[in-house]
Parts: C-alpha cells; structure tokens; sequence
C-alpha cells in the first residue's frame, strides 16, 4: 500500500493580540485565511493528509513526521518561522516557505527552505504540490499577482474551534491602491484585484452562522465594486466588518451601503492626529479635522470603530501619547489599536529609516509592531517605548473605557468584551520582559 503523504501548513507564533489561559488560547482577530485557502489548493487526486496549525492558537506537532511542510510568514514571524523550517527539514521534511515576507525577500527564506514560493499562491502552490509528489520540486515559484476568480472555499473545516474571536473570515479584494510608506502590500507590489461579487456572495451564503469578517487591506478602494457587493450582500442579512479608509469612510453614500448592507463594524486606520505626520508616511488622504464628523456618522449608523494609531513617527514628540490617549476618548473610539513604526523590508519607510542609521538592527523578530525597532526623531527608543505602554495602559483603563462606550450604542456588549479582552493583552504588554532590541541579535 502506498504511504500516503502528510502535509503540514504551518503559520508561526506572532505572539500578539491574543490571550493565553489555562484553558484556552484566542487570538482577538479574525482567522487567518492563508492556510485554509492553501489547504483548498491543494489538488484532491494527490491524496495528502493535510494538517494546519496555526501556532498562535495551537501546538506546534514538533515530534510528528510529515512529508512536506509549508510555512507561510510575515516579518515579526520570520526568524520563529525559519526555525520552524530548520527543524522539519532536519526531521526529513521538504520544506516551501511563502508569504508576505517571502515575497519581500525570497533569497533569505531560500537558506532555509527547499522551495520558496512568491506572489499569490493560487496557481504556484497547485504546481508546487504536483512537482514535489513527481520528486521534482523547484527551488523558487513565483506566482505573481494572477486574476483571483473561481477560488476554491478556505477548508474551515481545519481550522481550531473556539481560536478566534471571528472564526468566518472571507476575502472580496487584494491589494491596495494607496502608497502609506510602512505597509508591506506596498512593499510586496500585490497591486489591486477583485473578485466576482457573484462568487464572494456565494460563500458568505453558504457560510454557518450569522457573523463574518472581510480581511481585505481596503475593502471599499473600488468605490463602484464596493456598492456592488453591498448590493449582494443586503438580501443574506448578516452582520459583518472589514477595514477601510477614512477616505472612504467619508463618503456618507457608501456608510448608507454598507450599514444596509449588514456592516456592523469597521477597522480604520487613523494613524495620526497630526496632519505633518500623515503627510510624512505618504497618509494625507486622512484628514484629522474630519475625524469627528466620520466616527459620529459611522456611530449613527450603528457601526462599531476599530480605530489604529502609530506612535514613532518622524513629527511625533513626548507629547503625542497623551495628545492621542485623549483624542480616542473625545472620539469614543470603541475599540482603539496601537502600534509602534516598523519599517518592514523593502518599503520606503525602511529605505529611509536605514538610509538615515535609524533602525535597531535587522533581526525580524522584532518588527511585530509592538516592539521598538527605530531610533526615532524626537524622543529616545526607551521614551517611545515607555510612551507606547502608557497609552495602552491609559485607554484600557477602565474609566477611559466608559468613557468611550456608550449603552446605548448597538454594538455596546461586543465593543465592551473587546475592551476587556484588550484589557488582558495590555497586562501582557506590561510584563514583556524584552520590550526593545538592546544589540542587534537580541530576540524577545
């Protein structure tokens, strides 16, 4: 009888935004949709048993055998994920590495892989599975940025139960049309792609349960595709959220199609209070003096905001941890997200970062978001450090909590259990004992 070929599809640890008790571990974001989707790839009459694990909520198989395993990163996840890949190999597996950092530096992933994929892996990863069960895998497959309809459904069905504050995630676009000089889609050159809206309605249709996420960077970039979806999506009357612009955000026609649409909630990149700083990260298509009347319009429509903050930016001082802090309550900001200025490979933020002897070393362990990795303009790394903690400290207070939600608001029981879950996360924060890289090797 022939050995039937295990596949492990392995996303490492990124060891931020969720919460580990003792009997449970959840990530407070959506499921991740790369190795449901690369699992769906995987052509049936090849016969593997597939495994996933997503070791941000479950344990690595360290003493399992597989055939070939395939270990998907980003830059925070990179050097757990090249460990991940020196282990199997050496316990005899084949190894693919892929992923947004994969993309972004292919020849560094291939020292620690046998195969290293690029791009979308839509027609690269069938291919890849094909070559290596003839014994006659390649060592690079690029599979650049092809059309993306006529996907398979992500197979849910192997993903951990219980993981993940919204276990139903599905994609609409891919890409983005902007230029924000930190974002690794950027850096990638993803470009822009859609998806039929007839397919995408299809399986937000089929989907069990009432509640669903887009993961898409910008769901609404498209303004015409965007009412289109809404309009598809009206009739299945579920309650659903993504991210989008303020750009976006601002067009009071498109909150109309979203809200009747069924969106319930929304992650927004705000950035910054400051007009000079969102002018500097290539962001000035936020404008701060609109935020009030955006969050307010979005409130009025009974949506939920995720709203995220970057401390460390080049016009930033002392000053913008508290000038922050209080801005989000006197927008009552449901769900406020910080992180910290990381210049991730190849973008322009890490052309200029580098260029000016700024950055604390490469080793992309830290590049999570959450640790310092520069040596910012006007304030030290141990102040942007310490700044950082106290606004975290500062919002999920329980008197800013309050002070940001209202009862009355629709989705005031959910946006309170995100609150208190980012209440355990700070605490974790608070007690990380590598806050930022003292020499370049160290790892936190």
């Amino acid at each position: 009888m022939q050995h039937k070929k295990r596949l492990l599809i392995l996303l490492p640890d990124g060891k931020i935004h969720k919460v580990s008790l003792p009997f449970l571990t959840m990530s407070f974001r959506e499921a991740p949709l790369t190795g449901t989707m690369l699992a769906a790839l995987t052509p049936s009459d090849l016969g593997f048993d597939i495994r996933l694990c997503d070791a941000s909520v479950s344990k690595i198989p360290y003493g399992e055998k597989f055939d070939l395993v395939a270990v998907s990163i980003i830059t925070g996840t990179a050097v757990e994920g090249y460990r991940l890949a020196d282990h199997f190999r050496a316990r005899g597996a084949k190894v693919v590495i892929g992923g947004v950092h994969a993309t972004l530096l292919p020849d560094e992933a291939s020292a620690h892989a046998d195969s290293v994929m690029t791009g979308f892996g839509e027609i690269a990863w069938p291919q890849m599975c094909r070559d290596f069960c003839a014994g006659a895998l390649k060592p690079r497959y690029d599979g650049g940025s092809p059309d993306i309809a006529g996907l398979p459904w992500p197979r849910r069905d192997l993903q951990k139960r219980f993981g993940y504050a919204m276990p139903n995630t599905v994609f609409a676009t891919r890409g983005c049309r902007n230029n924000c000089d930190f974002c690794a889609v950027v850096g990638a050159k993803f470009g822009w792609h859609t998806r039929p809206v007839a397919e995408v309605a299809a399986e937000i249709a089929a989907l069990k349960g009432s509640r669903f996420a887009f993961n898409d960077v910008s769901l609404c970039e498209d303004r015409e595709y965007a009412f289109e979806l809404c309009r598809a999506l009206k009739p299945l009357k579920k309650k659903w959220g993504g991210l989008m612009t303020l750009k976006a955000a601002s067009d009071e026609a498109m909150l109309d199609a979203l809200a009747e649409a069924g969106c319930c909630f929304m992650l927004l990149g705000f950035e910054s209070a400051h007009r000079n700083a969102l002018v500097g990260i290539h962001k000035s298509f936020n404008t701060p003096d609109q935020y009030q009347r955006i969050v307010s319009n979005m409130h009025a429509r009974g949506m939920m905001i995720q709203g995220c903050f970057i401390f460390g930016l080049d016009d930033d001082t002392t000053d913008v941890f508290d000038d922050t802090v209080k801005m989000i309550d006197e927008l009552q900001i449901d769900i406020p997200r910080y992180a910290l200025y990381t210049p991730f490979p190849s973008t322009a933020c890490h052309a200029r970062v580098e260029g000016q002897d700024r950055l604390l070393g490469h080793n992309w362990a830290w590049f999570d978001t959450q640790h310092v990795v520069i040596r910012p303009k006007n304030m030290t790394p141990e102040e942007l450090d310490a700044g950082f903690i106290h606004a975290w400290q500062e919002t999920y207070s329980m008197r800013s909590i309050f002070r940001r939600l209202s009862p009355k608001r629709h989705q005031f029981p959910v946006a309170l259990v995100g609150n208190l879950a980012y209440r355990l996360y700070r605490r974790e924060l608070r007690h990380d004992a590598h806050r930022f890289p003292l020499s370049p090797e160290d790892v936190p």
